[in-house]
């Protein structure tokens, strides 16, 4: 049986929405669903997003965690404070926690970005009980597919699912399917 990968801690500068920091490691036992996201990115706004407010809505908190990961690798002075995120998620009343990923070294890919391999934004990742990364897809996924695959490894007690994470699509540039770098 091919071996799954341990998905890499998030590596954050500060969350929002939670009353302390969150890790990976404390989550085991749950399946953790991971919006990566930009506040100007259209696809994020218009899809990630309100699918993962959905996921929220949907699934009991003990099964299924989920997570926001403002990931910021364009217009750094428009969307890159805190204080700017803190309205957004207001404004759109996202309830989920939100880490902000560390910048990269010179202004580069931030950090979780990297450590997950993300094409660009909306980035939604998948994390198993076990804490292995099950599914990485960049743009849009169904609704009804998502749901079905988040059921699916909530009913897992053990490694069922084998192989390497989905990618989805790459889209070139910022429109409604994502922002890529």
């Amino acid at each position: 049986m091919p071996d799954l990968r341990s998905a890499p801690e998030l590596d954050v500068i500060e969350w929002l929405g939670a009353p302390a920091p969150i890790t990976l490691a404390g989550l085991r036992g749950r399946v953790v669903v991971i919006e990566a996201f930009q506040m100007l990115c259209p696809g994020c706004v218009q899809v990630g997003l309100p699918q993962a407010a959905r996921v929220r809505e949907t699934f009991a908190p003990d099964d299924v965690v989920v997570l926001g990961l403002h990931t910021v690798f364009e217009h750094h002075e428009a969307q890159g404070t805190r204080v700017a995120l803190e309205a957004f998620l207001h404004e759109y009343r996202y309830a989920f926690p939100v880490g902000i990923d560390r910048p990269g070294a010179s202004g580069g890919i931030p950090r979780t970005m990297a450590a997950y391999a993300m094409q660009g934004t909306p980035t939604l990742v998948l994390i198993d009980r076990q804490g292995r990364l099950r599914r990485r897809v960049f743009g849009h996924i169904q609704d009804l597919r998502l749901g079905a695959e988040i059921e699916a490894l909530t009913g897992e007690t053990d490694a069922t699912l084998v192989g390497e994470p989905e990618l989805g699509e790459a889209a070139p540039g910022c429109t409604i399917a994502g922002c890529a770098p």
